[in-house]
């Protein structure tokens, strides 16, 4: 039986696509003919990617009609582009890469691209990725800056712990942090020349001073002057990370504060989530969900959704999510996991999961289970969490799955079972 289709075969009439380099750009233009009706006419030009030629080329588009303006992501090369043709009030869409290839067997050059672009572009064959507006654009820097620093700081922990046990000295098999406050007091005073095992293990402080005996052991080794210049100079790397950490996280404060401070107070209901957590997928996805119909458009863009592949009546692979944004995905695993620690509805969903299907689905499922609390938190102001409860699946399906179960038992041992409430 035919249905109706709901495609629109709508032309875009005056559109330009951008193909973009590093030092230049290519400009496509596409018009109607006004001499000829339901005839195209085409303008292709080359632009430098200074800001003076492409503030010309804006007003050369503003002339020509153009309402919309589309280039694919190029590395980081469009970011200026697109800010400015958006602050000269084009509608301007980023499309993913992926979405225009060229035919196969067709020649390949910035020319050809820009043309095919601006074609498939005025079929309304393209839909545009998210480009979150200026203030969550520059709290995402911040926030991806902050998890860039922290990878340094931390390898920059792993160097210093292989410089010990290049010195023979065990300290991270008896501390389990040895940048905790009694690992760095030794440490310098590793640096400042003490070399006594005693002394050095009787400045271990708290619960590490049950553990003497084994310090005075873990520190006796060859610590010479070549590593206490290295270890110094590797301590002196992390204090400077971790003070160029709290001062990426008062400008992320600075700049949320006046329009997310509700939001975040929200978000740190989610079991898993902090306030940390909040602000780092406030970065990533902002706070207008109008631009994801529905949270599973959200956890589709975020990959947090298995793909589906089919042919010939079979599905196809693993259900996969694919590659998506890797600073939310780490944000939104690392709340899962912390979420599957805990007495709630998510903890008790990860735990199941886990058993029957493994930690790593276990890890996109809750994700995304955050990801749609989420949406709906962000989508309603009004809106609360209600933890469900860790005790929700037995109270919804534990009474009935048993009872089920117990009666198939009986049955198979040849009674017939009949039920009557207490």
């Amino acid at each position: 039986m035919l249905e109706e289709s709901r495609d629109h075969e709508e032309i875009i009439e005056r559109v330009a696509a951008l193909d973009v380099g590093k030092a230049t750009l290519m400009c496509c233009v596409r018009v109607p003919d006004e001499d000829k009706p339901g005839r195209r006419l085409q303008e292709v030009q080359s632009y430098p990617t200074m800001t003076r030629s492409v503030l010309g080329m804006a007003d050369h588009l503003h002339a020509l009609g153009v309402t919309r303006v589309v280039m694919e992501a190029t590395s980081d090369y469009w970011k200026p582009i697109f800010y400015l043709l958006e602050a000269a009030g084009f509608e301007v869409w980023l499309v993913n890469a992926r979405d225009v290839k060229h035919l196969p067997g067709r020649p390949k050059t910035d020319r050809l691209d820009a043309v095919w672009l601006a074609k498939v572009a005025e079929r309304q064959m393209l839909r545009p990725s998210f480009v979150p507006p200026p203030e969550i654009r520059q709290l995402r820097d911040l926030a991806r800056y902050r998890v860039d620093l922290i990878g340094a700081r931390t390898a920059e922990m792993q160097r210093a712990e292989k410089l010990l046990e290049d010195a023979q000295i065990k300290l991270s098999v008896v501390a389990s942090d040895i940048f905790g406050v009694s690992g760095r007091a030794m440490m310098a005073s590793l640096i400042a020349g003490e070399r006594n095992p005693r002394v050095l293990a009787q400045l271990a402080r708290s619960s590490l001073r049950k553990k003497i005996s084994q310090l005075e052991e873990a520190f006796t080794g060859h610590f010479t002057e070549h590593h206490s210049f290295l270890l110094r100079t590797m301590l002196a790397r992390v204090d400077q990370v971790n003070h160029d950490i709290a001062q990426v996280d008062t400008a992320i404060e600075e700049l949320i504060s006046p329009f997310a401070g509700t939001a975040i107070d929200r978000l740190d209901e989610i079991p898993g989530i902090g306030a940390i957590a909040a602000r780092a997928i406030i970065a990533e996805i902002g706070l207008d969900m109008s631009r994801f119909p529905t949270a599973a458009h959200l956890a589709s863009w975020a990959r947090f959704a298995p793909g589906v592949r089919e042919s010939a009546g079979k599905r196809k692979g693993r259900g996969a999510t694919g590659h998506g944004n890797r600073y939310l995905a780490r944000v939104l695993g690392e709340a899962a996991v912390v979420a599957g620690k805990s007495h709630t509805f998510l903890g008790e969903r990860f735990r199941r999961i886990a058993r029957r299907r493994g930690t790593k689905r276990a890890i996109v499922a809750v994700g995304r289970s955050i990801l749609t609390i989420i949406w709906h938190l962000l989508s309603d102001p009004d809106a609360r969490f209600i933890d469900l409860g860790a005790d929700f699946y037995d109270r919804r399906l534990g009474p009935e799955r048993k009872k089920r179960n117990h009666i198939r038992q009986l049955e198979a041992l040849g009674y017939r079972v009949t039920l009557e409430p207490a």
